[in-house]
């Protein structure tokens, strides 16, 4: 695997990592299966035209042609991605990007799903995640949810580094 994949695979990773550890995650297991898949629209009403602001980065969900776009420092190696978002299943939203560095370039697709019971949003990476709390209710700042702002956080920095590393 390149250098450039293994830098996509890393700050694919790191998407939503700091929301949780591993006790909550398993406390959290049995309800989330137990809970409903939100509907397309209710995925849809989550992320449409939000950036959602990681550790080290941030990934924008636009409405329009339902483009996906960010950009990552994780590991103090700057890279950007410029891609599609979709919902398939049943409450799993999915981006498909082509992730860019200095050293080339590599394609990912990442999947979350999301459940929902009396209130509280269930979130799993797929396909190896661990289900925690995406979204109490009602919901609190420390929240993953919380970190899905309105607009676009992105295309500053993602221009930025674009141009710095020459990839236009």
């Amino acid at each position: 695997m390149s250098r450039a994949a293994l830098m996509a695979a890393a700050v694919i990773a790191g998407l939503g990592a700091g929301a949780f550890d591993i006790a909550t995650t398993s406390a959290h297991a049995k309800e989330a299966q137990a809970a409903r898949p939100l509907t397309s629209g209710e995925v849809y009403q989550l992320y449409a035209n939000r950036s959602w602001i990681w550790k080290e980065g941030a990934g924008f969900f636009a409405v329009k042609k339902r483009e996906f776009s960010a950009w990552s420092r994780e590991g103090g190696k700057a890279s950007y991605s410029i891609g599609r978002w979709f919902i398939t299943a049943p409450g799993k939203l999915c981006f498909r990007a082509e992730w860019r560095a200095a050293d080339g370039s590599a394609p990912a697709v990442t999947c979350f799903s999301h459940r929902e019971k009396d209130g509280v949003i269930y979130q799993k990476r797929e396909p190896d995640g661990q289900w925690y709390v995406f979204r109490q209710m009602p919901a609190r700042k420390s929240d993953e949810y919380a970190k899905l702002h309105r607009g676009d956080y992105v295309i500053t920095r993602m221009r930025r580094i674009e141009t710095k590393l020459g990839n236009r």
